[in-house]
């Protein structure tokens, strides 16, 4: 549970995925979406952690507000929402890849007021968004306010995953100009390698990280799935970390898994300070993304969204699973 003010505040979607059961036409409603799983992912990785979700007041809502406060996640700025909660169905091929069909037509997760984002946490070390959330109006705009003050403070990370949803972002040159404009108000910047090569399609992962870069991030890390991961400071050369081999179940949740992963080691190493984040030397860096690539493997190795807790990372990584 935690046991003070939050060392990490995370904004955005909550919702639910419908993951297939064990014969078709049969589904498991689980707890998700990417800023509700990077949370739960923290908070199970030790760090105090508050979210801030419009939870629906439905049988889903109390289903995700129970996980979360479960986990030990502060819910004092998580609004209790009149819309229903947002669903994802998920479909996963053979390998485990999954790909999501949303239904989010008036839920609840899109509807941000100034006076439910004036209930964020004053005292934080970092602040994540990213995802639907942070791209869908009319809640967008709020967010990336939220972003734009601390931000501004100077003494809080923030963190940004833009998590591209391709079907929902049908527009190349609008979902680049709002993700940009995310990527501007963020220290830290981390997208997959299907990210970028939707929003950039020709340019390779270290040209978009220099683009980045100059909009005004610290540091870009983008994953490549089974090849590792890479972090570019712009002050050195990229530090590339591979992958580990992994048992794949499935991989619902894995790039927040991740997420969770890197800021967490971020923090533990006392690295994640805006003033330090830039001038990162290679070996902090490095361990953080092995400490993130640890996690999001650990993810995968069971089915849907089920971030390791610190006590399995620490077993995991004892026993060389690296």
């Amino acid at each position: 549970m935690t046991t003070g003010p939050p060392n990490v505040t995370v904004i955005g979607e909550a919702l639910v995925d419908l993951i297939p059961g064990d014969r078709p036409g049969v589904f498991a409603a689980r707890p998700g979406g990417s800023p509700y799983n990077v949370a739960i992912g923290l908070a199970r990785l030790g760090h105090d952690t508050a979210l801030m979700a419009r939870l629906a007041d439905n049988t889903f809502g109390r289903m995700l507000r129970d996980n979360a406060a479960a986990a030990g996640i502060d819910l004092t700025a998580a609004p209790l929402a009149s819309q229903p909660t947002t669903l994802a169905v998920v479909s996963l091929d053979a390998e485990g890849g999954a790909s999501y069909d949303f239904y989010l037509d008036g839920t609840a997760d899109w509807h941000w007021t100034g006076p439910e984002l004036a209930r964020a946490p004053d005292r934080m070390a970092v602040l994540h968004f990213g995802s639907i959330a942070s791209w869908t109006a009319p809640g967008d705009a709020q967010i990336l306010a939220l972003a734009e003050r601390f931000r501004a403070r100077g003494d809080v990370l923030v963190s940004y995953d833009p998590n591209v949803r391709p079907g929902l972002l049908a527009d190349h040159e609008r979902a680049r100009d709002r993700i940009e404009r995310a990527v501007s108000l963020a220290h830290l910047a981390k997208a997959s390698a299907d990210d970028i090569d939707w929003l950039y399609p020709g340019l390779t992962a270290g040209e978009v990280a220099a683009h980045w870069l100059r909009l005004g991030a610290a540091l870009v890390v983008i994953t490549r799935s089974a090849s590792g991961a890479d972090a570019y400071t712009g002050l050195a050369a990229p530090v590339h970390r591979p992958a580990r081999p992994v048992a794949v179940i499935d991989t619902v949740g894995a790039g927040d898994s991740f997420t969770a992963g890197l800021i967490g080691s971020l923090v533990r190493r006392n690295v994640h300070h805006p003033a330090r984040l830039a001038g990162c030397p290679a070996g902090p860096l490095s361990a953080a993304l092995d400490d993130a690539i640890l996690v999001a493997s650990l993810n995968c190795e069971r089915p849907g969204n089920d971030p390791p807790t610190l006590a399995e990372v620490s077993a995991a990584a004892a026993t060389g699973q690296r």
